[in-house]
């Protein structure tokens, strides 16, 4: 018999493909890879090739395989911690009270400002490490804790150091985050200012997407227009921070630029749903800012279901609003507030996270793709969202490489 092409075989497990109905469920099943790409998954019966031929096979696993998880939406690169605004919003105080005080992005983007490259580095690996640790293989991280070129750089910068063989980092331009203190008054002239930023970090290559807050407290529809239009010149994709407090129709206007996603989504509208549907833009719901915030504006989770737009699930790991290290604490999030089932908010974190990210190549087990994997110590997938903490993570394998 002829020998199977494949460096790397796992003989044994259940998978979730999530290629198809219920999980896309194999029990007793075989996944192998090459070169990094998945080469045969499927019932372990039908495995061609004889599996003694193959240098490294791994016999009889328990658990469940998943594709590696995708974490569209972060902030994770940040100096210090907003723990005192925590106290406040408990007290009573409001997102907005917060951030017209002076304290909420503000006091973030002078901490960043504060830090050298150094220093933002080894803040933010114990974050990075623990979302690795969940379950992560591939991870988006935004700057706009910098608001000035140089600090903005410095985020981007620090960002793509934690891309390596063990995590794929996808980074995110957001200087339209906030409006820093020099620019008190003239939002438009610091969007010029970002604008005029963007081109010298893309030829650094240090962007692969833009980001803008379009909200009252943040940037206007015209204005996040105006960076759009210059993302789009440059050849780079774009995502929102969009209807998150109020319905500015930030998901029609990333829509109209065929964005990648529109975040956030809780006061988005019923047209700009159907624009998202036709442009092929990704809803990212974001269930720990909604839980840390205490919301009760639901995303229009229906009219998503109903005019097929693809929900992604992230964790919005950032200082203020979201402080969550667990992508699958995020999952379970989902399933709580917004009624996720547990398959949609595994296929949030993996397959309409990737697309998300505009990346095709994962997020599903099947052939031709990245072998991207997590081993997961559970019987039933469903277990992903239904405990509430835990150490569930057995091994993540990264282009068939085991971390």
């Amino acid at each position: 018999m002829t020998t199977a092409p494949f460096d790397h075989l796992i003989l044994g497990a259940s998978l979730a493909t999530l290629d198809g109905a219920d999980y896309g469920a194999i029990r007793d099943g075989a996944i192998a890879w090459r070169d990094g790409l998945i080469a045969y998954v499927g019932p372990r019966a039908e495995l061609p090739g004889e599996p003694s031929s193959i240098a490294r096979v791994v016999e009889r696993v328990e658990g469940w395989i998943t594709p590696g998880l995708v974490d569209c939406h972060t902030h994770a690169v940040f100096a210090g911690d907003r723990a005192v605004e925590f106290e406040m919003r408990l007290q009573g105080a409001t997102y907005e009270q917060v951030a017209r005080a002076g304290g909420g992005i503000l006091s973030t983007v002078r901490a960043v400002r504060e830090a050298s490259e150094e220093v933002l580095y080894a803040q933010s690996k114990p974050r990075i490490d623990a979302l690795r640790a969940d379950g992560v293989t591939t991870l988006e991280i935004k700057s706009g804790y910098g608001l000035d070129f140089e600090n903005e750089r410095k985020m981007l910068r620090v960002a793509r150091r934690f891309g390596d063989e063990s995590l794929t980092v996808r980074t995110t331009y957001l200087a339209a985050h906030a409006l820093p203190p020099e620019y008190a008054g003239r939002a438009d002239d610091y969007i010029d200012a970002a604008i005029d930023w963007l081109p010298k970090l893309h030829a650094e290559g240090l962007v692969d997407a833009v980001d803008a807050f379009c909200e009252g407290i943040g940037f206007s529809p015209a204005q996040t227009r105006r960076l759009f239009e210059r993302a789009r010149a440059l050849g780079l994709p774009v995502k929102l921070h969009a209807d998150q407090l109020s319905d500015l129709e930030g998901g029609a206007i990333v829509a109209e630029f065929g964005g990648l996603s529109a975040d956030h989504v809780e006061h988005t509208n019923d047209a700009a749903v159907r624009a998202m549907a036709q442009a092929g833009t990704v809803a990212v719901l974001l269930p720990g800012a909604f839980h840390v915030l205490r919301e009760t504006k639901l995303p229009p989770i229906d009219a998503f279901r109903a005019h097929g737009v693809p929900m992604a699930i992230a964790t919005d790991c950032n200082p203020g609003t979201s402080p969550l290290l667990s992508l699958r604490q995020a999952m379970q999030l989902a399933c709580t507030h917004f009624r996720l089932t547990p398959e949609d908010a595994l296929r949030g974190a993996t397959v309409h996270a990737a697309r998300a990210l505009g990346l095709a190549d994962r997020g599903v087990l099947r052939v031709g793709l990245r072998a991207d994997l997590a081993l997961w110590r559970v019987n039933h997938p469903a277990e992903l969202c239904y405990w509430l903490g835990g150490d569930m993570l057995d091994t993540r394998w990264v282009a068939g490489r085991p971390h």
